[in-house]
């Protein structure tokens, strides 16, 4: 995941409805809605004003909801009583969720967290889709800690902060395009659940890094794929559910 536009709120904790608004209304300058395949977000950016924005704007969402969420006049999480580790399930249709109908599913995790979204995408496909919002933490666990270190700057002006944003972007997005054509040409290790050991950002951290120290020609022809797309994903499988 790369971030494409961003904004530096003035507080600690979650961006508040009307700022998450003006930020998607920037986005949508450049790349219209009929473009977008679906807007994935966590519990923190739910609300009914939010929704209706984005059904305003013809925008898919698929939005992990609160267990305290209020559907059909009961807690979502009493809908689904009896729940296995592992199962998943579904309402029989589609019921109205923040000003909206919408599919809502629900699973639970062998640590016991229970995983319950709300989509207007087709029921078999809405955890497929919300769990690619892995890659979301990916990326920013990439863009601090784990890799380019944002939260280590002293800076404090919101406008510097936000053009070293785009500047470690930029950087981002450069590792995970080697790290891609790296992962294409060459086999890579697996876990038992058969993802790569080693991410696409982190391969490409790699062979940046040795690039820019040894290998002139490779770092040229690293520097050429910021002006090739990223090669084509796989299409994921749909997982069947029970009403």
């Amino acid at each position: 995941m790369i971030p494409l536009v961003w904004t530096v709120i003035p507080h600690q904790g979650n961006s508040c409805t009307a700022a998450r608004i003006l930020l998607v209304a920037r986005l949508l300058k450049v790349l219209p809605a009929k473009r977008w395949a679906v807007l994935i977000a966590d519990r923190e950016f739910i609300g009914q004003e939010w929704c209706r924005f984005l059904r305003w704007k013809q925008i898919r969402a698929c939005l992990r909801i609160r267990e305290n969420t209020r559907i059909e006049d009961e807690l979502v999480r009493d809908l689904f009583k009896g729940l296995q580790s592992g199962e998943v399930r579904t309402l029989f249709e589609r019921t109205w969720v923040y000003g909206g109908w919408m599919h809502v599913v629900i699973t639970l995790f062998p640590i016991g967290d229970r995983v319950i979204v709300a989509s207007d995408l087709p029921v078999r496909d809405i955890l497929n889709t919300y769990r690619l919002r892995w890659g979301i933490e990916s990326a920013f666990s990439a863009l601090k800690s784990r890799g380019l270190n944002l939260e280590a700057t002293h800076m404090t002006a919101a406008d510097r902060i936000s053009r070293l944003f785009g500047l470690l972007c930029m950087a981002l997005a450069w590792m995970a395009r080697v790290g891609a054509e790296h992962q294409q040409q060459t086999s890579t290790r697996s876990d038992n659940r058969g993802r790569p050991i080693r991410s696409q950002v982190r391969t490409g951290w790699m062979a940046l890094s040795q690039a820019v120290r040894w290998g002139r020609d490779a770092f040229k022809s690293y520097l050429q794929l910021l002006n090739t797309p990223f090669p084509p994903t796989g299409t994921s499988i749909s997982q069947s559910v029970s009403c």
